[in-house]
């Protein structure tokens, strides 16, 4: 076993260049304090505290440009998206596994902190120029919290309605995003096991928190359950959760 604590790390690839998109941190466990079995992803928050500067050049000199570099010279550049799941002990990044792909629910929080920029970023990978590219980071936090069907990650429940969504605000700062979920005779209703992802950004990571929480509390769908502990790595635990939080 690895010991330490996982984290996210994001890089676009052109074939010759490497750079660095940035950070998250997943909650894969169903329940607070994470407890229960694994998921798919119960909610993420971006930037990763544990991913600092240092350890990411870490992982781009040990790790990343090592892998392209064998891919370059096997005589298949890789090109594109690659996620590496880290984990983090003492400073020290030590890879878990690869993904070719912006994860989910992490892709989230970094769409919502990048921007209209990732266009042109994922622009330049595919023609070959991320070297005349930068990331412009603005200062913030995101978080985003998944709401679940009852009985997520077995059998769950679907065709629940979902009521409140309409009147919710789609801006820079909050955005619910659709997973699994589908329009029945006109209602909204539950199509999967996550079925949404409440999101939000902030000048902290307690106002992102915040932002997305009150996404949460104007949906109206009892058939539907979060975490009420995102990011409580990095902002600690959560008291006196509500009991509607926990999955039946």
């Amino acid at each position: 076993m690895l010991q330490g604590e996982e984290a996210s790390f994001f890089v676009l690839c052109d074939g010759k260049t490497a750079l660095p998109l940035g950070t998250a941190q997943d909650h894969k466990r169903v329940g607070e304090g994470d407890t229960g079995p694994n998921t798919g992803g119960m909610g993420a928050y971006s930037p990763a505290p544990v991913l600092s500067e240092a350890v990411q050049e870490r992982a781009m000199e040990r790790i990343v440009r090592p892998t392209l570099r064998e891919m370059s010279r096997r005589g298949m550049p890789f090109q594109g998206v690659l996620y590496a799941g880290l984990m983090i002990e003492n400073g020290e990044p030590r890879l878990i596994e690869y993904n070719v792909r912006f994860g989910d629910p992490e892709a989230q929080v970094l769409m919502m902190r990048l921007g209209g920029q990732v266009l042109d970023l994922i622009q330049a990978a595919a023609e070959g120029r991320l070297d005349e590219v930068s990331v412009a980071w603005a200062d913030d936090h995101a978080l985003t919290v998944v709401l679940a069907a009852r009985g997520y990650p077995g059998r769950v429940e679907t065709g629940v309605p979902i009521r409140g969504t309409e009147g919710l605000p789609r801006s820079s700062v909050q955005m619910l995003f659709h997973a699994g979920t589908a329009l029945q005779d006109g209602t909204l209703v539950a199509a999967g096991g996550r079925v949404l992802n409440a999101t939000a950004r902030g000048t902290t990571l307690q106002e992102a928190r915040d932002r997305a929480y009150a996404l949460v509390d104007a949906i109206d769908a009892p058939g539907l359950f979060c975490r009420r502990d995102i990011g409580w790595r990095a902002l600690g635990p959560v008291q006196d959760a509500p009991a509607t939080s926990q999955p039946t």
